[in-house]
């Protein structure tokens, strides 16, 4: 056997969460060194998204989702104007599109409530069409807190704080493979230069791999990982200007929040996802799922012209419950103590708001080492 590089602190995955928590136990004084299985950091499901900060309505109350979106929305904006990261509070709209969904809206504002969002609010038809002309509805969730982010400037920004805290970012280097030993983890590396580790603290923030890593660590009891599903969410750009100013959300389907308007930081117009319950991982976009789109999409903005969407990109969402269980479930966030193992921790179904919720996940991450 080669030589063993010994390590204080290794974090598999450089998305949006795991460099989070990269830097979060960096600034904290950990020797951190972040593995990243593909060419560029952030190239997967973290550039697969709306790109949404979340208010943190929707999450059942006392949940990870729920508790860490709020706190996490709230870091996020501070950390967002001091950084002078691209955002924008431009608030959101969730609309009825029929007098039945209105009872649903009385009771996601009771639920935004319960969660310590207190800034929304229901307006009627009148109101709705005075904010936005061209939508829609009998009535409305208006939501202030709900933004938009550049999520490569974020994580431009995490990396720079991991690095002037002396860690180090290392790409095209996927976790092959490990061991778990008493007090520390043997991990195999692959890539160009392929390495064995020996870490006394390993965090799996390895996203949609993130069973696969833990899968392949001999020693850790098959009983921690969760049952893993993928669900697929495809978006379509629209051709032309965004017909409202704010983000603008059906009431939700099983799986996902529904086909909803979202903005970039250009004003620019892109509607998704939709889900498509998948067993393997690809993102291409079918075309012929625009027609759900535009029926979709005409509840709230009747006036969407015929062909105005345009194929834009899917993303996958890594989720522990099915279509069977309502597609919902919360973060699993796993210390010492739920691995069963003092230097593994492991974190599953880190899906939306898991860009909210980022630095809030990744100072979770710290209290429980």
């Amino acid at each position: 056997m080669g030589e063993v590089l010994e390590l204080d602190c290794v974090v598999i995955g450089g998305g949006v969460v795991g460099l989070a928590v990269a830097r979060e136990l960096a600034i904290a004084g950990r020797e951190v060194v972040l593995l990243e299985a593909e060419p560029m950091t952030g190239s997967v499901t973290s550039s697969r998204n709306s790109e949404v900060i979340h208010a943190g309505l929707y999450y059942s109350t006392g949940s990870l989702k729920a508790e860490l979106c709020v706190a996490g929305k709230r870091k996020l904006y501070d950390y967002c104007r001091e950084r002078h990261i691209p955002h924008k509070r431009c608030g959101k709209l969730v609309v009825a599109s029929s007098e039945a969904e209105v009872a649903y809206l009385e009771k996601l504002l009771k639920q935004a409530e319960a969660n310590g969002v207190d800034d929304c609010s229901l307006i009627d038809s009148v109101e709705l069409a005075r904010l936005e002309p061209q939508i829609t509805g009998f009535a409305a969730l208006v939501s202030p807190s709900t933004g938009i982010i550049d999520s490569h400037r974020l994580m431009e920004s995490y990396i720079a704080d991991i690095e002037a805290h002396s860690g180090a970012i290392v790409l095209k280097s996927p976790v092959l493979g490990g061991e778990l030993l008493s007090g520390a983890v043997r991990l195999s590396v692959g890539g160009r230069d392929p390495v064995e580790i020996e870490a006394k603290l390993v965090v799996n923030a390895a996203g949609l791999n993130a069973w696969a890593v833990s899968e392949s660590i001999l020693g850790l009891d098959r009983a921690t990982v969760p049952e893993r599903y993928y669900a697929k969410g495809c978006y379509f750009s629209l051709a032309g200007s965004a017909p409202a100013g704010r983000l603008i959300y059906p009431v939700p389907e099983p799986g996902g929040l529904g086909v909803h308007l979202t903005l970039d930081m250009a004003g620019q117009a892109r509607f998704g996802p939709d889900v498509e319950w998948v067993e393997t991982i690809d993102y291409d976009v079918d075309p012929r799922r625009a027609d759900r789109f535009y029926a979709a999409i005409r509840r709230y903005w009747p006036a969407l012209a015929e062909g105005a969407l345009q194929p834009a990109y899917s993303g996958m969402r890594p989720k522990v419950m099915g279509p069977e269980a309502g597609g919902g479930g919360d973060f699993i966030i796993q210390g010492p103590d739920a691995t069963g193992h003092p230097a593994y921790v492991a974190l599953y179904g880190i899906e939306s708001p898991g860009l909210t919720a980022s630095m809030a996940i990744a100072e979770r991450v710290r209290r429980l080492i």
